[in-house]
C-alpha cells in the first residue's frame, strides 16, 4: 500500500498527516496510548469534518449541530487532534462559549497527564467538543442511537412549516472491539427497528485487537449482519481513498428510511512499514525509531515534534470553519423568526437546552390520603409520572419490555408510542435490551431531552456500565427500578435484589431514592426533576406500602433532605432510633408504636436517600441522628453493606445476608426477620445492652 491518497490535493494530504503525526507524537511523549487507529482513520475523520459535518468550532454546543462520537475511545488522540486543528472553543458549565481553545497544543503535549484536556479516553464535560464519554467499547455506538432518536423527536416536536429547527445527523466511529461488544448488537437492532435515517456508524475494519488479529475470535460477516438489522450498508475499500469516502458520505445523506453503516477497510499500522507486529501499533507507542521511519514515510520532518505546517489551520478555517459558521448563523437567524412565530415553543426550546423546567412543572401533583392498606410505590409513581410528563413536554422514556410491571407507561391521550412511523411518541419500547437502553438514555440526555428508563432492580446489573457513565458525565437520567426487594416472593433468589441497592449507592454522583410511601414518592420526584447534573435511581415496590398519616406523623417534605424524623416522642431525647427505607418504614412505624406503648422514647427516621442526607449540614444531620444516641436499628430488605455508617459500632442492622428464597412474601418476612415483633425485640435488646 502506498502513502498517496487518491485524487486529493496537497493541502488535504498535509492536514491528514498533521493529524497523524500529532497523534504519534502525543502517544510517544506520554509513553502511553494507542497510535494505530488515529494513524489509519485520520483521512476518514478529516474528510467527514472538513466536508460534511455541520458543526461550528466557534460554538460547539449549538443545538442543531451534527454529532461526532468516537466510540473507539482508546483512539482519543484522533479526536483531540481534530478539535485542536479546527479551533474548537471551550465552553463552561453555564453554556457560555469562552475565547480559549478547547484543546491547545500544550494539552496535546500533555496527553494522558494530570489536568490536560486530553485524557486517555474522551470525557464529556471535561473537553468541549467531546459529545459523550466513551470508555468501554460499544458505549459510543449505543449512545449515538439515543442522540439520533433525540434529533428525530425534537424535529417532530419543534419543527414547523418553514422552520426546520432540528435535523442534525449523528456519526459514530467504531472498531472491531465495538462490534464484538453485546451492547452494539442491542443498539444496532433497535436502530434498525426504528429505521433511524439520521444515524451513520463508520466501522474501521482493521482486523486488529489488543490480543492480535481478529481471526482469533471474530469471524462475523458484519455487512450481512447489519443488512439483517435493516441497515443501509456501504463499503470503502481503502481508508485513504478520499474519493470513495466522499461518495460514501454523500450516499448516506440521501438515505431517508434507515440507518447506515460505512465499512472502511484499513491497516492499523499504516505508515510504519517496518512494524511487523501490528497489534503493538494498536496498543502502545511506536518507539523513537518507528516514529522516525513513519514520519519519513509521510515525507515529514523527522526531527520535528508536534509540528503544524503553515496552511493547515487556515485550510480548516476555510473548510469546516467557514461552512459551520454559515450553518450556525442561518440556524440562529431562523431562531429569531421562530421566536416571533412560535414564542411558546421557542421558550421551551431554550429551557430544554439549559436543562431548566417550564413554569408550573409541579402543578397538579397528587396528594395521597392516609391509607393502612396503601399502594405500591410503583403505582403511586405512575400517577406522579403521568402528571409530570404533561407538565414537562420533553420528559420521555419507557422500559426494557416491562412497562406493564414497572408502571412507566404514559397513559394520557397525546403521549403515543415512539416508533418508525411516529417519531413524536413519548413512550419508548426498548425491548429486552437493558444495557443499550441505558446508553440510549444517555444519548437522549446529552441531547437535552429529559429521559427515564425502567426495569426490575435485579436487572440493574445488566445496564450498570451505561448507568455508571450517566454519573460520570453528570447528566440527569432517571432510572426507575421496581420489584425492589424479597417482596417479589415466589420469583425466588434470581429475581430478588439483595446487593443491587448497595452497589448503586456506591456509584459516585448517583442519587438513589427508596421512598417509604406514596407521598414520599411524590417528594422524591420533586427532587429528581430539579436535578441538572445528577442521575437518579428511583427504587420502587411491587407490594403495597401503607400511606402514612401525615396528620399524626411528620410531613413527607423532609424527603428533600435525604432523611428526616418521621416520628418521635415529643420533647424527649430518644433512647433508640429506628431507621428504615421503602417498605421497611411502615415496619419501623409499627414497631415504634409498640415501643411507645411500653414507655420507650423512640424515634423513627425515614431515609429514602443516603446521598441527599450526606449533602446536608452537620447541624441538620446531628438533629436527625444525634451522636449521643448510639442505640440504633436499621431495617432494609437488602444487603447490610454500608449501614454501619448510620448505626455505628453498637447498632444493629436487620437486613439480608443471603440471596433470599422462593416463597410467599409473608413467609419470607418471617424467615428473614422483617416483622414488627423482630424489630421490637431487636430494639429492646439494644436498650438492654450496656451503657453508651
Amino acid at each position: 500500500m502506498t502513502n498517496v491518497i487518491t485524487k486529493t490535493t496537497a493541502i488535504d494530504q498535509l492536514c491528514i498527516n498533521t493529524m497523524r503525526t500529532l497523534c504519534i507524537d502525543a502517544v510517544q511523549q506520554a509513553n502511553s496510548g494507542h497510535p494505530g487507529t488515529p494513524m489509519a482513520m485520520s483521512p476518514v475523520v478529516y474528510w467527514l469534518w472538513q466536508k460534511f459535518l455541520n458543526f461550528d468550532p466557534e460554538d460547539p454546543i449549538y443545538p442543531n449541530r451534527d454529532r461526532f462520537v468516537l466510540s473507539a475511545g482508546h483512539a482519543s488522540m484522533l479526536l483531540y487532534s481534530i478539535l485542536f486543528l479546527t479551533g474548537v472553543k471551550a465552553v463552561n458549565a453555564k453554556y457560555e462559549t469562552l475565547g480559549s481553545l478547547s484543546v491547545s497544543l500544550d494539552d496535546i503535549k500533555n496527553f494522558r497527564q494530570l489536568d490536560s484536556k486530553c485524557p486517555g479516553h474522551p470525557e464529556y464535560r471535561w473537553t468541549s467538543g467531546v459529545e459523550t464519554t466513551t470508555g468501554p467499547l460499544g458505549q459510543g455506538l449505543a449512545t449515538s442511537v439515543g442522540m439520533a432518536i433525540a434529533s428525530l423527536w425534537q424535529a417532530n416536536y419543534f419543527n414547523k412549516p418553514d422552520f426546520e429547527m432540528f435535523n442534525y445527523r449523528v456519526y459514530a466511529l467504531c472498531g472491531d472491539g465495538c462490534m464484538m461488544e453485546g451492547i452494539s448488537s442491542e443498539a444496532a437492532s433497535l436502530a434498525g427497528h426504528l429505521r433511524l435515517p439520521n444515524l451513520c456508524w463508520i466501522y474501521d475494519s482493521n482486523r486488529i485487537t489488543i490480543e492480535g488479529h481478529t481471526d482469533l475470535t471474530f469471524s462475523d460477516d458484519v455487512a450481512t449482519r447489519f443488512l439483517a438489522y435493516g441497515w443501509n450498508v456501504t463499503r470503502v475499500g481503502d481508508a485513504n481513498d478520499l474519493e470513495m469516502l466522499d461518495r460514501a458520505f454523500e450516499s448516506v445523506q440521501k438515505i431517508n428510511d434507515r440507518p447506515s453503516l460505512i465499512i472502511v477497510d484499513s491497516h492499523i499500522a499504516y505508515g510504519a512499514p517496518n512494524k511487523h507486529d501490528t497489534s503493538a501499533a494498536h496498543g502502545e507507542p511506536l518507539g523513537v525509531e518507528e516514529v522516525r521511519l513513519t514520519k519519513k514515510a509521510y515525507g515529514w520532518p523527522e526531527d520535528k515534534q508536534f509540528y503544524v505546517p503553515d496552511g493547515v489551520v487556515d485550510n480548516f478555517k476555510n473548510g469546516i470553519g467557514k461552512r459551520g459558521a454559515q450553518v450556525r448563523k442561518a440556524w440562529f437567524d431562523k431562531l429569531e423568526q421562530y421566536k416571533k412565530a412560535y414564542p411558546a415553543l421557542a421558550e421551551e426550546l431554550k429551557r430544554m437546552q439549559k436543562r431548566e423546567l417550564p413554569d408550573g412543572w409541579d402543578k397538579n401533583l397528587p396528594v395521597f390520603p392516609a391509607d393502612e392498606k396503601g399502594i405500591a410505590s410503583r403505582d403511586s409513581s405512575a400517577k406522579v409520572l403521568n402528571v409530570l410528563a404533561q407538565n414537562v413536554p420533553w420528559l420521555i422514556g419507557g422500559s426494557a419490555d416491562l412497562a406493564p410491571s414497572t408502571k412507566t407507561r404514559l397513559t394520557f391521550p397525546e403521549a403515543g408510542d415512539f416508533s418508525a412511523t411516529n417519531y413524536g411518541g413519548r413512550n419508548f419500547h426498548f425491548g429486552i435490551r437493558e444495557h443499550s437502553m441505558a446508553a440510549v438514555l444517555n444519548g437522549l440526555s446529552l441531547s437535552k431531552v429529559r429521559p427515564y428508563g425502567s426495569g426490575f432492580l435485579i436487572f440493574s446489573d445488566y445496564l450498570r456500565p451505561s448507568l455508571r457513565l450517566s454519573a460520570l458525565m453528570e447528566i440527569p437520567v432517571v432510572y426507575i427500578f421496581t420489584h425492589d426487594s424479597i417482596g417479589v416472593g415466589e420469583d425466588g433468589p434470581t429475581h430478588q435484589p439483595i446487593e443491587q441497592l448497595g452497589s448503586l449507592r456506591a456509584i459516585p454522583g448517583m442519587h438513589t431514592f427508596r421512598p417509604g410511601d406514596a407521598n414520599e414518592v411524590v417528594e422524591c420526584w420533586k427532587v429528581i426533576m430539579q436535578f441538572q447534573h445528577e442521575p437518579s435511581c428511583l427504587i420502587l415496590s411491587r407490594q403495597n406500602l401503607p400511606t402514612v398519616d401525615r396528620t399524626k406523623y411528620n410531613s413527607a417534605e423532609g424527603v428533600k433532605y435525604g432523611a428526616y424524623v418521621l416520628a418521635e416522642t415529643k420533647g424527649a431525647t430518644p433512647e433508640i432510633i429506628l431507621i428504615g427505607t421503602g417498605s421497611e418504614v411502615g415496619l419501623c412505624l409499627s414497631a415504634y408504636e409498640e415501643l411507645q406503648a411500653e414507655g420507650v422514647k423512640a424515634r423513627v427516621v425515614s431515609m429514602p436517600s443516603w446521598e441527599l442526607f450526606e449533602h446536608q449540614s452537620d447541624e441538620y444531620r446531628e438533629s436527625v441522628l444525634p451522636k449521643a444516641v448510639t442505640r440504633r436499628v436499621a431495617v432494609e430488605q437488602a444487603a447490610t453493606f454500608g449501614w454501619e455508617r448510620y448505626v455505628g459500632l453498637k447498632g444493629t442492622i436487620i437486613g439480608m445476608k443471603t440471596f433470599g428464597a422462593s416463597a410467599p412474601l409473608k413467609e419470607l418476612q418471617k424467615k428473614f426477620g422483617f416483622t414488627v415483633q423482630h424489630v421490637v425485640s431487636t430494639a429492646k435488646a439494644q436498650l438492654q445492652s450496656k451503657g453508651d
